[in-house]
C-alpha cells in the first residue's frame, strides 16, 4: 500500500505547506489499521493486488466557530500480476467539528481533518464491499 500526495496536474485542491510528508503518514496509518481490523485482504489469496491513495484535496480551514475540512483522494487497486486495474475511484469527504468541541480553533481544525480522512476511509472501505477482483474496471489487453 502507498499512501502520497497527488501530481500538481492531478490536484482538485491544496494540502497545507509543510504537510506533504505527515498527511500521507498518518493517513496509511489509519487506512492500514482499518484494513487490518476488517481483515479485507488475504496473504493467502490466489491474487495479489496492489493499493494506492493519491491525496487529491485537503482544504483546512484558516479560521472560524465551527471547522469543515475538505479532501478527496483517488484510491486504486491493480492485479500485481497482470497490471490489470481492479478498482479506481475518487472519493470526497468533509469533517465538520462545531464551536463547542474545543475553545482553541487549532483544536477543532486538526479534529476536522481526522474526521475527513476518517470519513473519506469509511467511504473507500463502504465502496471495496461490492469490489470482485476477477472482474476488473480495466483490464489489460491481451495481444
Amino acid at each position: 500500500m502507498t499512501v502520497g500526495i497527488a501530481r500538481a496536474d492531478e490536484k482538485t485542491g491544496e494540502l497545507p505547506a509543510g504537510m506533504e510528508t505527515l498527511v500521507p503518514q498518518l493517513w496509511q496509518s489509519a487506512l492500514q489499521e482499518s484494513l487490518n481490523k476488517m481483515a479485507v485482504f488475504n496473504d493467502d489469496a490466489p491474487t495479489k493486488v496492489n493499493l494506492s491513495v493519491k491525496i487529491l484535496k485537503l482544504d483546512i480551514p484558516s479560521a472560524g466557530f465551527s471547522m469543515t475540512t475538505e479532501t478527496a483522494a483517488r484510491y486504486e487497486i491493480l492485479d500485481r500480476k497482470t497490471g490489470a486495474i481492479v478498482y479506481t475511484q475518487d472519493i470526497v469527504s468533509k469533517g465538520e467539528v462545531p464551536l463547542d468541541y474545543a475553545f482553541a480553533g487549532i483544536t477543532r481544525a486538526r479534529e476536522s481533518v481526522n474526521r475527513a480522512v476518517q470519513n473519506n476511509i469509511t467511504q473507500f472501505l463502504q465502496a471495496l464491499e461490492t469490489v470482485d477482483v476477477s472482474k476488473p474496471m480495466f483490464p489489460v489487453s491481451q495481444r
